[in-house]
């Protein structure tokens, strides 16, 4: 297993119960700061999923619609699951993939929005500008410094890793 706050491996416990999420109660504590500090507009909103792998799934395991609101949750519902974002209800996302922090910190000097939320993305590679937007037609481009981006303002589902990126 690898740890979903610092990516280290670790032995997953064979024992009943939840499986281990994190390598030590540090990393726990880590995490659960971390979804404290989520937004109001994005921890109230329902908007969100559990997930299976990059896929949406409601709670019960059956699959989540991008644009079926009533297929998605609350945020407590699905905290303690691996889980997503719907995008849409005026928040938005601008995706960037393999970029080192220094490309990601220029990058967003760029965005016209207000952020409100930013973090890692899965592989670790990539930021998630979570923004304040009108939902508008998603676009993808490689812009200056040959970055390939892509913004998203609805129907889209982004996987949360609650790894926040400063």
């Amino acid at each position: 297993m690898e740890c979903e706050v610092c990516g280290d491996p670790f032995e997953q416990n064979t024992g009943r119960g939840r499986k281990a999420r994190f390598c030590s109660t540090r990393c726990r504590m880590v995490a659960y700061r971390e979804r404290k500090s989520m937004p109001s507009v994005m921890r109230t909103a329902r908007r969100w999923v559990a997930a299976r792998g990059k896929r949406p799934v409601m709670v019960d395991g059956s699959p989540a619609s991008s644009t079926n609101p009533a297929t998605w949750a609350r945020f407590e519902d699905v905290q303690a699951l691996q889980h997503g974002y719907m995008l849409g209800g005026g928040v938005g996302c601008y995706d960037l993939d393999d970029v080192t922090d220094d490309e990601a910190r220029m990058f967003r000097a760029t965005i016209p929005e207000r952020i409100v939320y930013a973090e890692r993305s899965r592989s670790g590679r990539g930021v998630h500008f979570f923004v304040l937007a009108e939902e508008s037609p998603g676009w993808k481009r490689v812009v200056d410094g040959g970055i390939s981006v892509e913004r998203y303002t609805r129907a889209r589902f982004i996987l949360m890793t609650h790894r926040k990126f400063v």
